[in-house]
């Protein structure tokens, strides 16, 4: 009887030490998924249904010399080719591909590049779970390679949740997802190496980036960037082709303030104070008393402009405009650029040896003074076309401002424009009359340089004029 009890109290005991292993073996397994599903996964997977793929397509039309690459006689390869240009074409499709991240779901505002949508004709965004919509062009701002798509779904969408880009640490891990080189939904990891990173290309300087040790290629661009709790901190551009190694990022609290201006007006509006500003240099330091003073001399100010109610004055050096240190025009520029309109600024004075701060309340430019401005900027007058000036002037442009005045000491007049010459453009502004051209003047006033399409007869001719 013992003998049978003891085999009893060994079968129970067996028994109890292999559910105990087997329990320990499981919890093992279940610490180490545990492990391996750290914050980066946990953020991937609850980030990756608002990041949309965004291609685009436009048609291209390029005309085409079918005797091409024959041995003729110059004559006649030029005869062919004058002929031939106007009336063979090949037309083709080009498709750029393209990330955006859903920032609105029950409106349908997909945040991107501006670059990713530049001169398409179809956008076409696509979920990560297959649904297709097609898109439309809220508004693009090409100063700061920003656009917002909508996309109309019967369904809820999902969206993403802000974070702060204005806490970021250097070194702090962040991810980014896109669809390099079609490749959807693709992650990449990797941390802050700096901030506040300037980025000059083609001719466009880019200031107030995140720069991050992971590289983006295009397809990332429009992409987010984010944080370990799957917080939108920036959108990622590839619009900087020498980058190796490295990216970088739109901070998404510069971001907010262009997507509210997109939404509401289809373009940025700049603030306004009624300032224009000019650099210190050593002798005007000197002459200033101001040799150790760091920022921009306050050379105009608008009579009915807002700096004017708030006692600014001509002669007074700013210093910071809210928490930003000024040194140069150029630097006051962007930084005046990062302002909405209808914003209080607090702004730092140096005046008579002391320093001072006044609050001012910006504005959107008086289109009254657009007309002056143009003056002031590019030296020219304008006026709207009619049937006689373009009889008179021999015009054949049918929309455009005609310039009826301009300044000998300017640079479109040491270069050969006269008064009757049409301004057709204004970088991405088609003019039409003198409305268009207002705006334009407006919007680019606070460019180093705009691109003017102008004509004389029948020719065109693209004139870069720095501002």
């Amino acid at each position: 009887m013992s003998q049978h009890t003891n085999k009893i109290s060994n079968s129970i005991f067996a028994f109890f030490v292999v559910t105990v292993l087997l329990i320990l073996t499981s919890s093992d397994n279940l610490c180490a998924e545990h492990q391996r599903e750290n914050a980066v996964v946990k953020a991937v997977r609850k980030v990756s249904p608002v990041v949309v793929n965004i291609s685009s397509e436009s048609e291209v039309r390029k005309r085409v010399n079918p005797f091409s690459g024959f041995d003729m006689d110059p004559y006649f390869e030029s005869f062919f080719r004058d002929f031939f240009d106007h009336g063979f074409e090949h037309q083709y499709k080009r498709t750029s591909l393209g990330s955006g991240v859903i920032i609105d779901g029950n409106r349908g505002f997909i945040l991107t590049n501006e670059h990713v949508i530049l001169k398409t004709g179809t956008i076409t965004v696509v979920l990560k779970d297959g649904r297709e919509f097609d898109a439309q062009i809220v508004g693009t701002d090409p100063d700061s390679d920003m656009a917002v798509l909508r996309i109309s779904s019967k369904e809820p969408l999902p969206d993403i949740d802000m974070g702060d880009s204005d806490d970021l640490m250097i070194g702090e891990t962040v991810f980014a997802i896109g669809n390099p080189f079609g490749f959807s939904n693709t992650v990449t990891t990797g941390v802050i190496s700096a901030i506040n990173r300037s980025i000059r290309t083609e001719g466009m300087v880019y200031h107030g980036f995140i720069q991050i040790d992971a590289s983006i290629n295009p397809g990332n661009s429009g992409g987010p960037l984010l944080n370990v709790n799957g917080e939108l901190i920036g959108i990622n551009t590839a619009i900087y082709a020498k980058a190796q190694g490295i990216g970088f990022a739109i901070p998404i609290n510069k971001a907010k303030r262009i997507v509210s201006d997109l939404i509401r007006y289809g373009e940025v509006i700049p603030a306004w104070i009624g300032i224009t500003a000019q650099d210190i240099d050593a002798d005007l330091a000197r002459y200033l008393k101001a040799s150790d003073i760091k920022g921009v001399l306050v050379k105009k100010v608008e009579k009915t402009g807002p700096a004017r109610k708030a006692g600014i004055r001509i002669g007074d050096i700013i210093l910071t405009l809210g928490n930003r240190d000024i040194l140069s025009v150029e630097n006051y520029q962007t930084v005046m650029g990062g302002f909405p309109a209808g914003e209080t600024i607090n702004i730092s004075l140096w005046r008579d040896g002391k320093v001072r701060t006044v609050s001012v309340k910006s504005s959107t430019f008086p289109k009254e003074l657009a007309l002056d401005l143009a003056y002031s900027l590019l030296g020219v007058a304008v006026e709207n076309l009619s049937n006689k000036t373009r009889y008179i002037n021999k015009i054949f442009a049918k929309e455009g401002v005609l310039i009826s005045e301009i300044h000998r000491q300017s640079f479109l007049a040491q270069i050969g424009v006269r008064p009757g010459d049409v301004i057709r453009q204004m970088d991405d502004i088609t003019i039409k009359n003198i409305k268009d051209f207002e705006r334009a003047v407006i919007k680019y006033r606070q460019k180093s340089s705009v691109v003017i399409l102008l004509q004389r007869g029948d020719q065109l001719y693209n004139i870069t004029v720095k501002l």
